[in-house]
C-alpha cells in the first residue's frame, strides 16, 4: 500500500545502511488491535471504518485479537470474521483463556491451524490470576511447542508484592524457551523494569500504546531495552491509531529504529518477509 500520511513517510524512508544502500521498506504493522464490539467505550467491530482509519495511519497491517468474550471460541470467530474479509490487510491473534481448560488447547488448535491465526493473546485480568500463574501453563506448553509469540501484559493489580517484570518473564523464558513474549502498553511508559527485561531477554519485547501522551517514552524503551525489541501498536479501536503512531513517527529516534519499531521488528517476530510472506523457521529441538 503507498503510504499517504505523513507521519508514515518520514519513518518509513529510513537512512543509507552500513555500506551505502538503504534499508529495504519494511510494512507498518500494527501489533496491538481488537475486534469486536464493545459499547461502553463506543468500540464497534465496522471493517471499512477500520480500514479508513489504518488507510489515514499509514498501517499496511492491523493485528487483531478478540478478548470481549470469555468464550474463547466466539471471540477468535469474530477476528476470522475479518480475516476472510480482508486478508490482505490483517493478521489473526488468537485468544486463549484458561477459564475453560478442557477447550483452551483444542481452541488454540482450531484458531491457529484452521483459522490461520499467528500469534495468542492472553487477558489475565478477566481471570484474576497473574500471566505466571500455573492455570496458564497448560496454554504455554502448547505454544512453547509451536514456538509462537504471546501477548499480554506485563503486571496486574493482583500482582503478589515484589513481583517485577524481570523477574517473572526470566522465570517464564526459562520454563518456556521457545515463546516470545510481547509486554502490551510496556514502551507506552517509561518503565525502567521492562527496558531491563527486553535488554536482558532475548524473547522479550516491549509495545508502545498507551492512553496517556507519556512523551519520551518511545524514546526511553529505544535507548534502554533496544530499538529491536520495541514494536508499535496503537490498542486501535479503543485508542486513535493516528495518534498513537504519530508518538513514534515524531519520536527523537533514528530512521533506522522508526522502520524497526513501525514494522521491521513485527516481522521478525511474526516470522514474515518484507512482502509479508512466511519465512521458513529453523529447525529446532522440543
Amino acid at each position: 500500500m503507498t503510504a499517504s500520511a505523513a507521519g508514515r513517510s518520514a519513518p518509513r524512508r529510513g537512512g543509507a545502511a552500513a555500506g551505502g544502500a538503504p534499508p529495504e521498506p519494511a510494512p507498518v504493522i500494527d501489533f496491538h488491535c481488537h475486534a469486536g464490539r464493545w459499547g461502553r467505550y463506543w468500540v464497534d467491530d465496522a471493517c471499512d471504518r477500520y480500514l479508513r482509519v489504518m488507510d489515514a495511519a499509514g498501517i499496511d497491517r492491523a493485528c487483531l485479537n478478540c478478548i470481549w468474550h470469555g468464550d474463547a471460541r466466539r471471540g477468535n470467530d469474530v477476528v476470522a470474521g475479518f480475516l476472510r474479509q480482508r486478508p490482505d490487510r490483517f493478521i489473526g491473534a488468537a485468544f486463549a483463556t484458561p477459564h475453560y481448560p478442557e477447550e483452551a488447547v483444542p481452541e488454540l488448535e482450531r484458531a491457529v491451524d484452521q483459522l490461520g491465526m499467528a500469534y495468542v493473546k492472553v487477558y489475565p485480568d478477566y481471570v484474576g490470576r497473574p500471566v505466571d500463574d500455573p492455570a496458564y501453563f497448560p496454554i504455554f506448553e502448547w505454544v512453547n511447542a509451536r514456538g509462537l509469540p504471546v501477548m499480554c501484559h506485563a503486571t496486574y493489580p493482583f500482582d503478589p508484592p515484589g513481583t517485577t517484570i524481570t523477574g517473572r518473564f526470566t522465570a517464564l523464558s526459562r520454563r518456556f524457551p521457545h515463546v516470545t513474549w510481547v509486554l502490551a502498553h510496556a514502551a507506552g511508559r517509561v518503565d525502567a523494569d521492562a527496558a531491563r527485561a527486553a535488554r536482558c531477554l532475548p524473547k522479550v519485547y516491549l509495545e508502545t500504546c498507551s492512553s496517556g501522551t507519556a512523551l519520551g517514552a518511545v524514546e526511553y524503551a529505544v535507548e534502554h531495552a533496544g530499538e529491536d525489541r520495541v514494536l508499535f501498536g496503537s490498542d486501535m479501536p479503543l485508542m486513535d491509531a493516528r495518534q498513537q503512531i504519530a508518538k513514534v513517527a515524531t519520536a527523537a529516534i533514528s530512521p533506522q529504529a522508526k522502520r524497526k519499531v513501525l514494522g521491521a521488528n513485527a516481522l521478525r517476530v511474526l516470522g514474515l518477509s518484507t512482502d509479508l510472506r512466511p519465512v521458513p523457521r529453523p529447525a529446532r529441538g522440543a
